[in-house]
Parts: structure tokens; C-alpha cells; sequence
């Protein structure tokens, strides 16, 4: 038994020692470039997630540490409960529309997003794609690297507690303590090694964390709760907005825009998990499951933190912090287990993972998921994320930052699936080097100049957001719904070049070509053709 395992251990490694990686070919074997078994459309047996589903999904990935520090960092802008409540559920729900939206796009070729913004950004123009998703996607699960070894300081602490006069070797600006260090380092060792596994693998990983954690964030709450006596001064007091430069309506803005910017990325990148969709991502349910679980969810960290500022008499928006300050050991160990264990499941299925598929896509003869890992487990520490996190004003700096990043992406991605091209594409065209796809040079020049104008007046606003004594004149406060504008701007943009100025050409079809359904059967008004091993169906698309 032994020996089977290092003998297996063995051979994984001795694949990896090579430039390029065990070559596979996909389901169109003469476009190794653009084809391989993670990049093809998922066959009809894979289709296996329902409504459901992605319900359990949402609740897994929202009840956890991000949403928890973001709400927080909303509220340190000088809000309390009765203005963060509805900034969290208009911020869900806006975002949530856009999800679904391409959510749904993802699901009706069964195609990831590597593989979709091919069709906008042309063959070549969707690496600069990629690279931007990839980028925000390496930052976000650096940032959790952070929060997880300062949760598992509080585990440790709680079961040693001379491990609180741990020396520290480290400056007073330097972000970080020697300890905290330690731990990153720890769980940084740990977290590599479960990332290295097949997801497939990491099952029970998930179902450990769905069964432990929702019930952590309902005892947090129902602790706040009792021992605030229904609230506290955050809960049923008035906003004192914190900010020199912002008056109330610039301050809510800004917490929207943080809020949105939780998701944004799941906003760009949601055809990865779309494409598993058994039904097209069917059901107008799916709008709904955001702003419902993301407002529940963030009752806890909105009474905690009021809790907090009753008992220990200061704002709090750091949840490791707020946890080191329990009087229970217990509690310290249990709730900071739960909370790594749930920043475990986060980095790995929503940053680890989509960075390592995404990545594939680039170059696939040298790069595959396994070593894409390892770049993104070396990227956590390098980068120095606790720099980013020092406070709650820096983590809102990072949210709005990507937001105004991924909110034009989003929005060309929208124009142009929904509006353009109106939900047509040609399955077979995607995995082609000079295909319809290509446009000019392989660059789709309209989907640049539509991201541009959505994403280059933000600038000066962003600039702000990181030095606040840099005098832009008022274009900060476009910065404030950065993502809003920047959606908006790109969709309109894009819609208006693509009609009036420079039509797509050959990249409008008449009928959609579709991947193999599992409802597929031939008639005399449907054709069907098979290309490089892939069966697909050539219909007419109707209906959301």
C-alpha cells in the first residue's frame, strides 16, 4: 500500500519535472492551443448541478470571513445597521443580476470563461481578459491567506496562551506581527497542499464546512444579540459619517460599491460554474439567492461588531481581532477554527481554482492546474498582502480598486452576449485559430475601446482612494459607484460601436451551434454536425 502511494507519488512528480506538461487532446485535436479536456465544453454527463444546488453553493460561499470583514468595513464608514442593511441587499442584488446574467451564458454552450471571452475579446485579445480575472483572483485568496493564519493565531492562542508573548522581530508599520507571520506561514503550508488535490477530491472538505459554519455565524449572532440587549449603539444608533472629503450620499455609495465588489469577480467569471448547469441555469430564482443569503448572512458580522465597540469599548472591523478579544478560550478556539476552516473552502473554490482553470488557458502546453497552483500559493506570500489589510480603509481601497477592473469587463461581456450578438455564438468557431472569432489580428479592437471607457475615467477617483490627499477635483466621485459606472459605460459603449460605427462582421450567426443537449434529438428542422469528436446542434435560441 505504502509503496503504491510512493510510486504514484513518484510519477505525479516526474510529470511536473518537464517544460511542458503530459499533453491531452481534446476534443478538437488539431487546436491543441485553443483545446484540452479543461478548456472543451463539459459533456452532458457532467451536467449535474440544479437550482439547488447553487443555492447550497451561494450559502457555502457567503457565510464566510470576506462577507463578514467587507460588512464591517461598510460600517466603518460611519453606518449603522438600519443604512447597512440596505446598501448589502441593493449591493447583492445588482451584482446577483449580473451573475445570473452570466451564469447563463456559461450554461447554454457549457463553456468556461477562459473559453467564452473569445467570442468578445477575439482569440487573442482574451488573454488580456484572463490575466485581469487571473490578477484579481491570485489578490482576493492573498488577502485570505492573511485573515486564515491571523484565525489560526487565535486557535493557537487559545489553546497556548504564552503564544501571545511570542517575540516580535518585526517594525510597528510593517503590517504584520512575527507571530502572525508564523501562522501565515503555517496555514500557507497547508492550504498548498489541499489546493494541489483535485477539487473532486475535497468533497468532505466542503461538507465539513457547510455543516459547521452556517451554524458559527448563527451563534455569533444570537451571542451579539443577548449580550447587546437587541442591538447596541451601532445597531440602533445614527450614522456619523467618518470620512473628510464625503458627505452621507458618497459614503453609501462607496459602501455599495465595496459590496458589489465582493462579488464582482463571480460576476466575470461565473460561466466556470454555469457550464455544470443540468437545465441552462434555468429559473428566475437564481436572482434571489444573493441578496437573501448575503443580507441574512451579514446580520452577524453587523451585530458582532456593535457588540464588540458595547463590551470592549472601541470599532472593530477585523473579525481575527474581534475574536482574539473573547474571554473564552473556547469560544477564541471555536470560532477561529470555523472561520479558517470557512476561509479554507473560499480560497480554494472561488480564488485558488478559477486562477489555476483560467490560467490553463494561456499557454496549456506548459501550464496545467497543478502548476498553476503552485504560482498562485507562491503569489500569496510575495505580494505581501497584510500590507493591503492594515485597516478597513485599505480593504475598502482594494474592493473598489478590482471593482472598477471587473465592472467594464462585465459589461462588454453583457453588450455583447445579450445585446449584439444576441445570445448566437458558433461553438465550433471558439476552439478555431482564424475562425469568426479572430476579428483583427485575433483582437476584437471594439470590446477594448468599450472596457477603456468604462475603466480609464476611474483612474484619478482610484489614485485617490490609495493616496486621499491627492487633489483629482470631483472625479472621485464617479470612483464612489466605480463599478456601477464602469458597467453601465462599457455596455452602452460597446452596444453603440458594434450597431452604428463597426459592425462584427462574420461573428453575427444566423443560429446558434450548441454543444451536445441532453434533450437532443434529430428532426427534420434541426441539423446536427460532428468537428473534431464534438457533436453539436444547430437551433435557434428562444426565451431567458
Amino acid at each position: 500500500m505504502k509503496g503504491d502511494l510512493r510510486g504514484r507519488a513518484r510519477a505525479r512528480i516526474a510529470s511536473e519535472l518537464h517544460w511542458r506538461v503530459p499533453f491531452v487532446a481534446g476534443l478538437y485535436g488539431n487546436s491543441p492551443r485553443w483545446s484540452n479536456k479543461d478548456l472543451d465544453p463539459v459533456p452532458v454527463s457532467m451536467r449535474t448541478w440544479g437550482g439547488l444546488d447553487y443555492w447550497a453553493y451561494w450559502t457555502s460561499d457567503m457565510l464566510a470571513p470576506p462577507l463578514a470583514s467587507t460588512v464591517s468595513s461598510v460600517m466603518s464608514l460611519g453606518f449603522t445597521a438600519r443604512e447597512t442593511i440596505p446598501i448589502v441587499f441593493f449591493g447583492f442584488a445588482i451584482c446577483s443580476c449580473v451573475i445570473t446574467l452570466t451564469a447563463k451564458m456559461g450554461a447554454q454552450y457549457s463553456i468556461s470563461f477562459p473559453v467564452l471571452v473569445r467570442s468578445i475579446f477575439g482569440m487573442y485579445g482574451s488573454y488580456f481578459a484572463i490575466t485581469v480575472r487571473a490578477f484579481v483572483a491570485a489578490m482576493w485568496t492573498a488577502i485570505l491567506c492573511v485573515q486564515a493564519g491571523a484565525f489560526l493565531q487565535c486557535c493557537i492562542e487559545a489553546v497556548w496562551p504564552s503564544f501571545k508573548q511570542f517575540p516580535n522581530h518585526l517594525s510597528a508599520d510593517a503590517g504584520i506581527t512575527s507571530a502572525g507571520l508564523l501562522c501565515l506561514f503555517i496555514y500557507w503550508i497547508f492550504q498548498t497542499l489541499l489546493a494541489l488535490m483535485p477539487i473532486q477530491k475535497l468533497r468532505l472538505l466542503f461538507l465539513v464546512k457547510a455543516v459547521i459554519v452556517p451554524p458559527t455565524f448563527a451563534a455569533l449572532f444570537l451571542w451579539a444579540v443577548i449580550v447587546t440587549h437587541g442591538g447596541g449603539p451601532l445597531v440602533t444608533g445614527k450614522a456619523q459619517i467618518t470620512s473628510n472629503y464625503m458627505n452621507a450620499a458618497f459614503s453609501a455609495l462607496t459602501g455599495l460599491n465595496a459590496i458589489i465588489g465582493l462579488f464582482s469577480s463571480m460576476a466575470v467569471n461565473m460561466p466556470d460554474f454555469g457550464r455544470f448547469s443540468k437545465n441552462g441555469f434555468k429559473g428566475y430564482h437564481q436572482f434571489f439567492a444573493l441578496p437573501v443569503i448575503g443580507t441574512l448572512g451579514a446580520l452577524t458580522p453587523i451585530f458582532v461588531t456593535s457588540a464588540h465597540e458595547v463590551l470592549w469599548g472601541n470599532f472593530e472591523w477585523y473579525m481575527p481581532a474581534v475574536i482574539n478579544d473573547f474571554d473564552s478560550r473556547a469560544a477564541k478556539f471555536f470560532v477561529g477554527f470555523s472561520f479558517m476552516l470557512a476561509t479554507i473552502g473560499n480560497q480554494i473554490a472561488a480564488g485558488t481554482y478559477p486562477f489555476s482553470n483560467d490560467v490553463t488557458g494561456l499557454c496549456p502546453k506548459y501550464i496545467n492546474i497543478f502548476r498553476a497552483t503552485l504560482v498562485i500559493s507562491i503569489f500569496c506570500i510575495v505580494c505581501t498582502p497584510w500590507n493591503i489589510i492594515k485597516n478597513a480603509a485599505g480593504l475598502l481601497a482594494f474592493l473598489s480598486g478590482y471593482s472598477c477592473v471587473m465592472g467594464p469587463m462585465a459589461g462588454v461581456m453583457v453588450s455583447d452576449f445579450y445585446l449584439v450578438k444576441n445570445r448566437k455564438l458558433d461553438i465550433h468557431e471558439l476552439y478555431k485559430d482564424y475562425g469568426i472569432y479572430h476579428y483583427t489580428y485575433g483582437i476584437n479592437w471594439r470590446a477594448f475601446a468599450a472596457y477603456g471607457a468604462g475603466f480609464i475615467p476611474l483612474i484619478p477617483g482610484f489614485s485617490k482612494s490609495i493616496s486621499p490627499g491627492l487633489n483629482v477635483g470631483g472625479s472621485w466621485k464617479i470612483y464612489t459607484f466605480a463599478w456601477l459606472f464602469g458597467f453601465t459605460i462599457s455596455v452602452l459603449t460597446y452596444y453603440v460601436i458594434c450597431q452604428y460605427i463597426s459592425p462584427l462582421g462574420d461573428a453575427l450567426v444566423d443560429e446558434a451551434v450548441l454543444p451536445s443537449q441532453p434533450d437532443d434529438v434529430t428532426t427534420d428542422e434541426d441539423s446536427y454536425e460532428t468537428k473534431g469528436g464534438l457533436q453539436a446542434h444547430t437551433r435557434e435560441v428562444h426565451g431567458f
